[in-house]
């Protein structure tokens, strides 16, 4: 795929999520093959603002990359003054979020609240992208309810203003994330645009990653939920669209190694303190599938330093005996 003339290899990257593809974890899928990061979304009123806090959500690696900041607002020219701050973090694209079914964002006139007013996607897109240098795209939704399924005419708008690739989640902003995506609204949007279409929704397997790019026709893939826990998902991907090879899950020892040093990681790019509050809930997603899962989840919620690891690790191998 290429965003203008950015290449971006492979089929699956890893779709942004507040509060869990932090740099630590983004590293980690890459690790495991993910072609494509998109950051934690920012407030561009925060850049602007100077938050110390949404600073933090740009910072952009070197072994990430190629890799997008993703910025969300509704006033077009702090969107545009965030997007000039932020290239001081060098990313290869600014992407924008108008497809956030959050209510803390939604209730702002952010996220997927932006659809119900295209001419304002498509004013924020220009601004955008007349005030930076790198490519600008937009992550959408199928629409805002049922009753207001405008993908195809906001991905066109947005096209028009100079977005150089549109991702779309299948469902409105009232479905959230159920029930299943709609495959047919990626579709509708591929053919209408000629910019690159990314799908996202409902990646859960390798199987249903080659279904929606079989489908829709679309050009690429954002995992998200499924990643959580799970970052070789990206190889399993990669592996059966090109040859139709299933990969396995790794052996517990491999997923519990794997889950340490993105802690680990957490710990060096945050502190032990904050690193290992949010390592709770990352541990916890490791263990899907464990015998014991739920009892474990609890004693996951208790690590509160690095040295606990090893031994939560060692009490989830000898509970799988």
């Amino acid at each position: 795929m290429l965003i203008d003339k950015l290449k971006i290899n492979g089929f699956a990257g890893l779709a942004p999520m507040a509060g869990g593809a932090d740099r630590a974890f983004r590293e980690i899928c890459k690790d495991f093959g993910a072609d494509y990061m998109i950051g934690e979304m920012a407030s561009a009123k925060g850049i602007c603002m100077s938050d110390r806090k949404t600073k933090e959500l740009l910072t952009v690696s070197g072994y990430e990359r190629p890799m997008a900041i993703q910025l969300f607002g509704d006033e077009p020219e702090t969107m545009a003054q965030a997007a000039v701050h932020s290239l001081s973090f060098c990313p290869d694209v600014i992407d924008i979020n108008m497809g956030c079914p959050a209510p803390k964002v939604t209730s702002n006139g952010g996220g997927s609240a932006l659809m119900k007013n295209p001419q304002l996607c498509g004013e924020i897109v220009r601004r955008v992208t007349n005030s930076v240098n790198v490519p600008v795209t937009v992550k959408i939704r199928k629409g805002w309810d049922e009753e207001n399924i405008n993908a195809v005419r906001v991905a066109a708008i947005c096209e028009e203003n100079g977005a150089k690739a549109v991702a779309v989640h299948g469902r409105t902003r009232v479905q959230m994330y159920s029930p299943p995506v709609c495959l047919d609204i990626i579709k509708e949007v591929k053919k209408a645009l000629t910019v690159p279409v990314i799908g996202n929704g409902d990646i859960q397997s390798p199987q249903s990653a080659a279904q929606m790019l079989e489908y829709t026709g679309c050009d690429f893939l954002l995992v998200g939920r499924a990643a959580l826990g799970n970052p070789w998902i990206f190889s399993q991907i990669n592996a059966y669209i090109e040859n139709g090879t299933f990969l396995p899950i790794p052996p517990m020892t491999k997923r519990l190694s794997v889950m340490k040093r993105q802690i680990e990681k957490s710990v060096e790019y945050k502190g032990e303190y904050i690193a290992m509050k949010e390592a709770r809930k990352h541990a916890a997603w490791y263990l899907k599938g464990c015998a014991h899962a739920a009892a474990l989840r609890r004693e996951a919620s208790l690590l509160s330093k690095l040295c606990d690891v090893d031994d939560f690790i060692y009490k989830i191998l000898t509970w799988q005996e």
